[in-house]
């Protein structure tokens, strides 16, 4: 694994990992419940378990093969269980940008994270596209740039390119994708966005003691500057044109009775 990545398992354990993960799994618990089918499919972060309101009868946990346990060769022990207790185990190791599915085989794709973490996150969506059925939904998020907590991430980097020192408050891992620019993504991928919301509107604190005291942010922040929260969760729906999904036949149509036609007669 990735020495980036392994950090970000450890930040998931601190506690704004843990206000980020509860947010976001509230989030899934609403989302999930009212998408119908039969596949879905989790693509990444096993700490959530995006999947558990949803009754799909077939749900699959799938790891970026970026995100593999371990590498070849290496020691269980030299690499941190990147799956909490409770939480889906997965199963298959993929390449998030060649699925292992065929076209239009999925009905929800969640991607927890999954598109800052990846080197071509474009493809990564595109190759999305291709396994959701028309009409399927893919659930998307990420960290918001336009944040407190991105500002902070921002000012750190900076610093250290400077020679300054410091620590980043996000891990190293990824790139930030900001919501504007991934709703262009989508667009130009045929999707529809359903439903866009932000979360986690407390400061960069790392301590619980101080998450706690901020927790009135969250409140104000949802009311008074709704775009700026910490992550980002956007809903989108698969459209393709000229297509029109027909709902079942619930009764039958019965044919209506022929008219009764005048004989004319000689007498």
């Amino acid at each position: 694994m990735n020495p980036s990545i392994i950090g970000l398992q450890h930040w998931f354990r601190t506690p704004p990992g843990r206000y980020l993960l509860d947010w976001e799994s509230a989030q899934f618990d609403m989302v999930v419940d009212d998408c119908f089918g039969y596949h879905a499919l989790q693509l990444g972060l096993p700490q959530l378990h995006t999947l558990r309101m949803n009754r799909m009868p077939h749900r699959w946990v799938a790891l970026p093969e970026f995100m593999a346990p371990f590498p070849d060769g290496a020691e269980a022990a030299d690499h941190p269980d990147p799956v909490p207790d409770g939480a889906p185990v997965p199963c298959l190791i993929t390449d998030a940008a060649a699925l292992p599915f065929p076209e239009a085989s999925l009905d929800l794709v969640i991607l927890p994270h999954t598109l800052e973490l990846s080197a071509d996150p474009h493809q990564v969506l595109r190759e999305v596209e291709r396994v959701l059925v028309p009409e399927g939904r893919v659930v998307v998020t990420g960290l918001n740039p336009a944040s407190l907590w991105g500002l902070k991430q921002g000012t750190g980097r900076l610093v250290q390119r400077l020679g300054l020192g410091g620590e980043l408050y996000l891990p190293e891992a990824g790139d930030f994708i900001g919501p504007w620019r991934l709703r262009d993504w989508m667009r130009l991928l045929g999707f529809e966005v359903e439903s866009e919301r932000f979360g986690c509107y407390r400061p960069a604190v790392r301590s619980e003691q101080w998450l706690s005291r901020m927790a009135w942010m969250d409140r104000a922040g949802a009311r008074w500057w709704p775009i700026f929260g910490a992550v980002y969760f956007i809903v989108a729906v698969k459209r393709v044109r000229g297509m029109r999904l027909l709902g079942p036949a619930w009764r039958p149509r019965v044919a209506a009775a022929a008219a009764p036609v005048s004989v004319a007669r000689r007498q």
